[in-house]
């Protein structure tokens, strides 16, 4: 694998789940770095203020995974608000979903954002997640 990704995001309140899937970048070398946020709120906090600097859209990530059930701003809340302030942003952003939430509803809402590039059910094949990151830094 010959690009990598420069910045990724994980938008999760999961301990364990962020911990495996950070052991699993670093290891496979899949994103030089690595934002971490426990909750929608804390995530976009951070993009309003990097916004606020145009030249800091560096520091925005390439990829971002977002969990759906989460405390302060759920996964829903953050999809609603991060609409609203995408359209400014410069850089593409891939946005997956993540949840363990099998529900077609839940599978069908996440699917009519068309910022969301798919839905993942955790846990995620390993093989699956190296892919998606291929494709995020090709």
């Amino acid at each position: 694998m010959g690009q990598k990704v420069e910045l990724a995001c994980i938008i999760d309140d999961d301990k364990i789940y962020v911990n495996l899937v950070k052991k699993i970048i670093e290891i496979k070398k899949l994103s030089e770095n690595l934002l971490i946020y426990k909750n929608g709120k804390e995530a976009l906090d951070y993009f309003k203020e990097i916004m606020q600097n145009t030249t800091d859209e560096d520091k925005l990530p390439d990829i971002i995974f977002l969990d759906l059930n989460m405390p302060v701003m759920d996964g829903w809340e953050f999809l609603n608000e991060f609409i609203k302030i995408k359209n400014k942003l410069n850089k593409k952003i891939t946005l997956y979903v993540v949840s363990s939430s099998i529900d077609p509803r839940d599978l069908e809402r996440a699917k009519s954002f068309n910022l969301v590039t798919d839905y993942l059910i955790k846990p995620i094949e390993l093989k699956k997640f190296e892919k998606i990151f291929e494709k995020t830094a090709a």
